[in-house]
């Protein structure tokens, strides 16, 4: 397929699209300097999706379309902040939707988030669960809610719901330096659960769904095999050989981080229900084996 990719220069992107690539397809990156680097044959052209511009003409020359595109949901939850994490993935996916709009038969892939089911507490939760509560749920439906317009004029829409994505990068590169110090620990109770997906598995998820016609609609993009928060840094306190003994209490982390102590003190304790139905297989649903794939490499960088 000729698939354009949005938000691809990201931790998540520098993985799928060389995956991509090695799948035989023909990929070009939008980016808004228009200079992001990705090897040849990859094509990169300037664009930024969350302003209408002359590249929603280019959209109908596509097979498929790719949305990554999501500002940091680990800033300040002020204002400011929220309106950020909130317009830089609706507007995004309404302006990739309208160039939809003049054309038909195109795959749109549009993440979106596990956040959408709120604090799941211990409810198992697969796709068909009703969505939660709070600030994240309220943008994965609006963005959800954009991305389904496509399904009007005539297009394939699959939203992989992401869970924490594990990898050298990301959320696992900010937990190393405390961890690898002896001073990581559980946050609040560590009850919540804590839904996780291994890097190289979230790119073989995306590629499934792209090139499985029959795929649609929303699918839960987390390993199979749920864990808390304490579950997962006794996990990571093992893989790097260090104690975790220390505990943040939830008081606290509302006192640092506001609202946002949400992304720590919630969980969903996702299924892929809908993928695992479908036939995909994960190559790494094991936290253990995961960690032990991603923690090398985090020591040398």
């Amino acid at each position: 397929m000729k698939i354009l990719a949005f938000g691809a220069t990201g931790f998540v992107g520098a993985h799928l699209v060389p995956h991509l690539v090695e799948r035989g397809h023909e990929v070009t990156v939008a980016a808004r300097s228009g200079k992001a680097r990705f090897a040849p044959p990859v094509v990169v052209l300037k664009a930024d999706p969350t302003a209408p511009g002359p590249w929603q003409e280019l959209v109908a020359e596509y097979d498929a379309v790719v949305n990554l595109t999501g500002a940091p949901v680990t800033v300040r939850w002020n204002e400011a902040g929220k309106r950020s994490i909130l317009e830089s993935r609706v507007l995004s996916t309404r302006n990739i939707v309208d160039a939809l709009s003049h054309t038909a038969g195109k795959t749109f892939l549009c993440a979106n988030a596990v956040g959408y089911y709120g604090d799941g507490g211990d409810a198992v939760l697969t796709e068909d669960a009703p969505r939660g509560s709070g600030f994240l749920a309220d943008v994965a439906a609006a963005w959800q809610a954009e991305a389904l317009h496509a399904e009007s004029f005539g297009h394939r829409v699959v939203m992989p719901r992401i869970a924490v994505v594990l990898g050298n990068g990301g959320a696992l590169a900010k937990m190393h330096l405390p961890f690898s110090l002896g001073l990581g620990g559980r946050l609040g109770s560590g009850r919540q659960w804590f839904p996780w997906i291994h890097v190289l598995d979230l790119v073989r998820v995306m590629s499934f769904l792209l090139e499985t016609p029959t795929a649609r609609g929303a699918f839960n993009a987390c390993s199979p095999e749920a864990v808390t928060n304490a579950g997962f840094t006794a996990a990571l306190a093992r893989a790097l050989k260090r104690p975790a003994f220390l505990h943040v209490p939830s008081f606290a982390l509302r006192l640092v981080l506001g609202e946002a102590a949400t992304i720590l003190l919630s969980g969903q304790r996702c299924v892929p229900a809908a993928l695992q139905a479908l036939g995909f297989s994960f190559e790494l649903p094991n936290l253990g084996r995961a960690l032990a794939d991603i923690v090398p490499a985090l020591k040398k960088a």
